[in-house]
C-alpha cells in the first residue's frame, strides 16, 4: 500500500556570539560653592550616598580644599537620579550646591 517515508531530521547548529557588555560608569561629582554648608554636604554624602560620617567629613573636605570631589560611581541612571536629588535638596534648603556626573 503505502510506502513508509523515514524519519529524517535536520539539526542546524548555530553559533551566535553575543557581545554582552558592562554599562558605562559615571562619577558623581559634588562642586565646592562658597555658601552651602559643610555640615550640609555631609548629610547630603551620608543620606544621598549612603558614605559613613567619617568618610562623608573626608569628601567634604576634599570638595572645599580642592574645589570638587567624587561621591561614587554609578550607571547612567543611577547617577542621574543622584545628581537630580542633591539639586532638589539643595533648592529645598536654599543652597546653590551643584552635582555633576562624568562618564569614567
Amino acid at each position: 500500500m503505502g510506502q513508509s517515508i523515514p524519519d529524517t531530521r535536520i539539526e542546524i547548529e548555530s553559533r551566535e556570539e553575543i557581545e554582552v557588555r558592562e554599562p558605562p560608569m559615571y562619577r558623581v561629582i559634588l562642586l565646592n560653592d562658597d555658601y552651602t554648608t559643610m555640615e550640609f554636604v555631609v548629610e547630603v554624602l551620608v543620606t544621598v550616598f549612603h558614605k559613613p560620617y567619617d568618610e562623608a567629613t573626608r569628601i567634604m573636605l576634599n570638595v572645599h580644599r580642592n574645589g570638587s570631589g567624587i561621591c561614587g560611581v554609578y550607571d547612567f541612571e543611577v547617577a542621574e537620579t543622584k545628581v537630580a536629588t542633591v539639586h532638589k535638596l539643595a533648592r529645598e534648603k536654599g543652597y546653590p550646591l551643584k552635582c555633576t556626573m562624568e562618564k569614567e
